[in-house]
Order: C-alpha cells, then sequence, then structure tokens
C-alpha cells in the first residue's frame, strides 16, 4: 500500500471529528503558543536593552565598588565603600590614564522630598554636568547643572517630569525649592519625559551635583560609581586596562584576583544582559514545554480510544491484505498529522498574542517596543511538536497493527 494512500486515509480519518481532534491538540497548541509568546517578549525585551545601552555611548565606562560578583560569597563585596576622591585624582592624572575625557562620580539613594505641603519618594542622583554628554538627556525647562555649582557645592537641583508632576501639579518649578532632608534645593531645571524607555527613570529622579548629594544629603564619603567617558581615538581595552592599573596602585593591590572594584564598559554590560535575557527566555521556554508532554500524553490516550473505535475497521483492513505495516503507518501518520496541525496552529496563535502584547505596550505605554517573530522558536516548535506525534504514537499504532484480523471483525 502506498504512502500516498495511507497518507490520505488518515487525513481522512482526522477530518472525521473535527471537535474531537481540536481539543486533542489543545495541549500542543497552548505549549506552542506559549513558547512563541515567552521567546518573541525574550527578543522584544533584549532589542529594548540593546537599544537604551547603545544610547550610554561606546565610549562610556563605568567603575564600581566592590569586586565583581561571580559565586554567592562574592555578594557582600557589591555594597564596598572602595570608590574615593583620591580614585578620582588618580584616574585624572593623564600620565596614569591618558585615554581619559572626563571623569563623573556618582552617589544615589531614594528620598524623599517635599514643596510646600506635597510630599514625593524619589531617587537622587549626585552627577555632574559630564552627564549631559554621557546620556541623550534633553531639558523642557531650565538648565542643567554647571562646572562651577559642582565644584561649589551648590544647593541646585534638576527634576524630573514625573516628579515634577507629583509635588508642582504642573505648576513652573524653575526657581522654586524642594527640602530634602532638610536642605532646600533651587530648581534650575526640568528634564523633559522620557517615560520606561529609558533605562534609567529619569522621570522620577532628581539631579543635583555629586558634592552636594554626598556632603549633605546621602552623607558618604565614597561614591557609588565613576562613570568616565573616554577618548575614541585610543583603544577602549587600552583605557580600560590603564584605569584597572591606576586603581591597583591607589588601592595598594598586587593581585588582581583581590580587585576591590570592577570595571565595565558598555559592551560588557550588554554582554551580560544579554546572557541574562536569554538564558531567562530558555528557562521559561523549558517551563512551557512541559504542556508539550501533557499535550503528548493527551494524543496517546485520544489514539488509544480510537484504535479501541475502530476495531472492526482494522479487521476488515487486515482481512483485504492490509498489512501490519500498513496499519501501523495509518495510525501514526494521524498521530503525526495531528500534532503537526496543533504546531502550526500554536505559531499562528503565539504571533497573534505577541503582536497584541507589542500594540499594548506601544499603545499604553510610552516604551518603544519592537515587535519580533521568532522564526527559529517556530520552526523548533513545529519539530517538537511532530516529533512528540511520531512518540506519543507510535504505542497506539503498533496496538492497533497487533491486532488479530478474526478477534477485530467478531468486536462489537
Amino acid at each position: 500500500m502506498k504512502l500516498k494512500y495511507l497518507f490520505h486515509i488518515a487525513v481522512k480519518n482526522v477530518g472525521i471529528n473535527k471537535s474531537r481532534s481540536l481539543l486533542t491538540v489543545l495541549g500542543i497548541v497552548i505549549g506552542i503558543a506559549s513558547i512563541i509568546v515567552i521567546m518573541s517578549l525574550g527578543a522584544g525585551a533584549s532589542q529594548l536593552i540593546t537599544d537604551q545601552i547603545s544610547g550610554i555611548g561606546s565610549q562610556t565606562i563605568a567603575v564600581h565598588p566592590g569586586r565583581e560578583a561571580t559565586s554567592p560569597t562574592d555578594f557582600a563585596q557589591m555594597f564596598s565603600d572602595s570608590i574615593k576622591q583620591k580614585d578620582v585624582d588618580a584616574l585624572l592624572v593623564k600620565e596614569n590614564v591618558p585615554g581619559i575625557i572626563a571623569v563623573m562620580p556618582e552617589v544615589y539613594g531614594g528620598v524623599t522630598g517635599s514643596y510646600e505641603n506635597e510630599t514625593y519618594r524619589f531617587t537622587i542622583l549626585g552627577a555632574s554636568d559630564v552627564l549631559v554628554r554621557m546620556m541623550d538627556i534633553k531639558l523642557s525647562e531650565g538648565v542643567f547643572m554647571s562646572e562651577d555649582q559642582v565644584r561649589d557645592a551648590s544647593s541646585v537641583a534638576v527634576i524630573g517630569g514625573k516628579v515634577r508632576d507629583e509635588l508642582f501639579a504642573g505648576d513652573d518649578p524653575v526657581g522654586k525649592k524642594i527640602k530634602v532632608k532638610g536642605v532646600n534645593l533651587r530648581i534650575i531645571g526640568v528634564i523633559a519625559k522620557q517615560g520606561g524607555s529609558s533605562l534609567m527613570n529619569f522621570d522620577d529622579m532628581v539631579f543635583t551635583p555629586y558634592t552636594t548629594a554626598q556632603r549633605y544629603i546621602l552623607g558618604t564619603k565614597h561614591y557609588n560609581e565613576l562613570a568616565i567617558l573616554a577618548d575614541p581615538s585610543i583603544p577602549l581595552e587600552t583605557t580600560v586596562q590603564d584605569i584597572k592599573t591606576t586603581l591597583r596602585i591607589s588601592h595598594n593591590i598586587t593581585d588582581p584576583e583581590k580587585d576591590d572594584f570592577n570595571v565595565n564598559t558598555a559592551a560588557d554590560l550588554l554582554d551580560r544582559i544579554s546572557s541574562i535575557t536569554t538564558a531567562l527566555t530558555i528557562f521559561l521556554a523549558a517551563v512551557a514545554s512541559i504542556s508539550l508532554i501533557v499535550g503528548g500524553i493527551g494524543i496517546m490516550n485520544i489514539m488509544l480510544v480510537s484504535v479501541t473505535e475502530r476495531t472492526r475497521e482494522i479487521g476488515l483492513r487486515k482481512a483485504i491484505g492490509a498489512t501490519e505495516t500498513n496499519i501501523l503507518l495509518q495510525f501514526l501518520f494521524e498521530a503525526i498529522i495531528l500534532t503537526f496541525a496543533g504546531g502550526i496552529i500554536g505559531v499562528l496563535f503565539g504571533a497573534a498574542v505577541s503582536v497584541m502584547f507589542a500594540y499594548a505596550i506601544n499603545h499604553f505605554s510610552t516604551i518603544v517596543w519592537t515587535y519580533s517573530f521568532p522564526v527559529k522558536g517556530a520552526l523548533i516548535g513545529i519539530g517538537v511538536s511532530t516529533f512528540i506525534g511520531l512518540i506519543f504514537g507510535i504505542f497506539p499504532a503498533r496496538h492497533a497493527a497487533k491486532k488479530n484480523p478474526i478477534e477485530a471483525l467478531r468486536y462489537e
């Protein structure tokens, strides 16, 4: 019996009871759709993060206190206070690091600010005028802090759009003062609203000179981060190595394994975040694929029921010359057709849901979300669903093929 004929019979039998066939492959559909949605959202999130990190600038280097955490025992090192003013002074010596254009110390923390009867909790970031050159910051009103104001530890602030709305209810805040931990900060500028599209939520932040934040608000003697603007004419790897060497000398460190700081570039950050998002996407897809196993068991159960219902048909086919191989292939084709169709439906349904998610994110938030159809995920999903049909269809197909034709014809 030709395979084409067996395939035709299998398709016909699957189509006889459309409702049962659809319910049978529901687990496969849900599993494949879940994988497509997860992979699509993972790709969109990765693209969003990539775009935001790219906005920081390829020549930006970040220095954080504490050894880079590579194991649970290194977690406490992340809260080190090892970066101080002496390190900034050492890095600014041209002979030490020729590739540095500017160094911006940063301090930050959560605080509560007030204006008249209004209060609001936000993140205060102590920085300098260099921040404007490093990040794509646009002001809707006023000006950003100046180098002189940083040097003099002036009590000035630049606020985000949400802070303005919460404290000033839409009024012009420039020239007015907000009180933060007993310090009156005169507002000199307002950052244009960026929404969730920014890697750092500038809308919910207040910027002040790092000298002011360190001395009068946060009361620290160390820096949470050093943001360094590198000279593009000098290889970035050379500048990074010079920074590490200078900080080791400043901290009296001779063994690189004992570094109490870590240095990262935008490319390093991108690689790290990409690895995390990829691992998380794979993990979630693996969890979602459990429903494929459940769907496969459902396929096997329904196929066994079908074999029982069609016992007389099997006996009749054998009586007119069908071999065990013919019967086995017929039922195996039916199982594969069911799961293959479930895979196709799952891919289409998952793609539709992903498009709806992307539309909702773009429509109801300020995030610019890029829809991405996971072609590899779709191909893998269809392939896996077909493979599941093959695996879980073998047992009922063999059960049908082994039936005795005489007993099958007598079956009521």
